[in-house]
């Protein structure tokens, strides 16, 4: 007796189908990339009870034959592949032909197309892949499909959909998801007979982005635009202001098709890496166009996980695409209302500019000596040379380069810390302190800066700027560490060391003294002159020398708990966490007194784009409008 059953057709449909068609919101996705491919530039798509009892989808498309409509619901029936050298060059949203035999496996179908041009249209009606009834018909140009009662001959599938409501609004997302992957595509999206969206389809990514995710999101997002050798990548990603809890709004595409991509993802969250909350994601609409060759969409029946034969390009234009997006964002300040500044930096308008990928890539390395002259993957070396007048042009008045980055050291009165702590610090009098300061804001030049007057301070924590029409609240804490963090991390030599008179005394646990010895070659490169006298007690002899005394054992326990957490897996990462803790030590504290020559050097960091996240992630600055002050005092109605 045989134990190997060669299934029948019917089965082996409904298997296939278990594959391409999930639930509701795999028909809609499948059904609107048919009419992607048909060429449509209007579609319709209308759903009831969750999409499970009725889905429809309409396009003005070039319509199906009646020779072919009696066809396309066949297994592996396509017009978008002939042999198998298509397949190393897939440019089409479908190519398997296993859609709609899928879909028409598990439901029954009512289908009315009529190509362009034709004098009569096609209906064809089907009952679990089977044609009940096929004849001519008027109807309009292009494909009209419905989708009545999913999984009625599967109720195990049918059974495991959730309620009306989550099924929906998985449909609702399918849909903004096509709708964001074509721009050019006007597509409108009704549920339970209420329109929930509409894309205008005028090719513009910004008014889609607004149409279909909102106001609130379209209002915080940053152009990003890169381009390498036949790769480009075009779109929007999110100021880091507006990150959110999850990564529910990211958006990759890949040539017009919704791609989930680990690489791209990575490549997107380490460009936000020390402007991001931890805990939060930012959100993108990012359209990669790839030659069709190098990328492979045949890898899942769903097709939105491709692999890319060139990863690593990838990864760095998209790397690098973003840096460039929050770098325009960052020296585009909008508190600069001065003609000669707008003459500069630009007009805001909404959505921000930046400059090319290849180009921010270019700075890096140019700002960079140990990047020059690195030998790439393909044996050539090369050396970018930074064009500043481009710069310029470009809204880039600063300089990056190292040799123009100088530390931010505070100079706090001495009630700020008591005279004995002054003198445990071994070569850094008040007077080469203020030295670092004056030297580090040199280059700022102040005819860009707004017209503005520092009022005071608010708890010792926010200095409270007038400017021509509004009040701006800046946490000199926050702000004062971005600098000192940029200026560190800018530095490619050592950090400057600062030898104690008399070294502290340091215990730690098993764990973490293991991790000191793991990572004592970082940190001396940062400051710190750490000697073991046994197991766990050591003495800290020096430190960096923008840090505090005081602040030398909270600063290695904090290291070494971020050490110990796994939240810096690399080098890089775990230099980026030391300084994040050097950087919050050394800044001015909340509750100290500021002298008013360190509240003008904060306020001018701020107020020229130089500062506007904390390394954390968190806004350094606020802005209340004079016209809200009117309001509140009814000086105005």
């Amino acid at each position: 007796m045989s134990v190997i059953n060669i299934l029948s057709p019917h089965v082996a449909d409904l298997i296939a189908a278990g594959e391409v068609v999930e639930r509701p919101a795999s028909v809609v996705k499948e059904l609107v990339e048919n009419s992607f491919d048909a060429g449509a530039k209007n579609i319709s798509i209308e759903i009831r009870n969750g999409g499970s009892n009725y889905i429809r989808v309409t396009d003005d498309g070039c319509g199906i034959s009646p020779e072919d409509a009696g066809i396309a619901f066949m297994r592996h029936a396509t017009s978008k592949l002939s042999d198998e050298h298509g397949l190393e060059c897939i440019s089409t949203m479908g190519f398997r032909g296993e859609a709609l035999a899928a879909i028409s496996a598990v439901s029954r179908i009512e289908l009315r197309t009529r190509l362009k041009g034709s004098s009569e249209g096609t209906l064809v009606k089907l009952t679990a892949g089977e044609i009940d009834e096929m004849e001519p018909i008027g109807c309009p140009e292009g494909t009209n499909i419905i989708v009545r009662d999913l999984f009625y001959n599967t109720p195990a599938r049918r059974k495991f959909l959730k309620s009306d409501r989550s099924e929906a609004s998985a449909c609702q997302a399918a849909a903004i998801r096509c709708a964001l992957a074509h721009p050019d595509v006007s597509i409108r999206f009704i549920r339970d007979g209420e329109e929930q969206f509409f894309s205008p389809g005028d090719t513009r990514i910004d008014s889609c982005i607004y149409t279909v995710l909102g106001r609130e999101t379209a209002k915080d997002m940053l152009e990003c635009s890169g381009e390498d050798s036949g790769l480009t990548l075009k779109g929007y990603v999110s100021s880091p202001s507006a990150c959110r809890g999850n990564r529910g709004g990211q958006f990759f595409f890949c040539n017009g098709r919704f791609i989930r991509s680990v690489l791209m993802q990575t490549a997107l969250e380490q460009a936000y890496k020390n402007s991001m909350l931890s805990g939060k994601y930012p959100g993108c609409v990012l359209y990669l166009s790839i030659p069709f060759g190098s990328v492979d969409v045949n890898v899942h029946p769903a097709k939105t996980e491709v692999k890319f034969s060139e990863e690593k390009r990838v990864f760095d234009l998209v790397y690098y695409s973003v840096l460039s997006a929050l770098e325009a964002e960052k020296r585009s300040a909008d508190i600069v209302p001065s003609p000669s500044t707008e003459a500069v930096l630009g007009k805001k308008t909404g959505f921000y500019k930046s400059i090319s990928a290849q180009d921010y890539k270019s700075m890096q390395q140019s700002a960079d000596p140990s990047k020059k002259d690195r030998k790439t993957d393909d044996g050539a070396f090369f050396s970018p040379k930074e064009n500043y007048q481009t710069r310029l042009d470009l809204g880039y008045p600063f300089s990056t380069s190292s040799a123009s980055v100088t530390s931010f050291v505070p100079h706090h009165p001495e009630t700020a810390r008591p005279k004995a702590e002054n003198a445990r610090i071994a070569g850094l009098s008040d007077e080469k302190t203020a030295g670092h300061v004056e030297n580090a804001v040199q280059n700022v030049d102040k005819k860009l800066l707004p017209d503005h007057k520092i009022v005071g301070e608010l708890f010792k924590k926010y200095i409270v700027v007038e400017l021509e029409d509004e009040v701006l609240l800046i946490d000199k804490h926050a702000a004062h560490e971005r600098m000192i963090f940029d200026s560190l991390k800018k530095r490619t030599s050592d950090i400057n060391a600062q030898t104690l008179l008399e070294p502290v005394p340091l215990r730690l646990s098993g764990e973490d003294s293991e991790l000191l010895g793991a990572n004592s070659e970082l940190l001396a490169s940062l400051g710190f002159e750490i000697e073991a006298l046994d197991d766990c007690n050591f003495v800290v002899r020096a430190l960096p020398a923008d840090m505090y005394p005081s602040d030398v054992v909270p600063s290695i326990e904090e290291i070494c708990e971020k050490l110990r957490s796994g939240k810096a897996p690399s080098s890089e990462e775990a230099r980026d966490e030391v300084l994040h803790t050097v950087a919050c030590k050394a800044a001015i504290k909340a509750g100290w007194d500021t002298s008013a020559a360190e509240l003008e050097r904060v306020t001018t960091a701020v107020l020229s784009g130089e500062v506007l996240y904390c390394p954390h992630g968190r806004p350094v600055s606020y802005r209340i409008p004079g016209r809200d002050l009117d309001k509140r005092f009814r000086r105005i109605v």
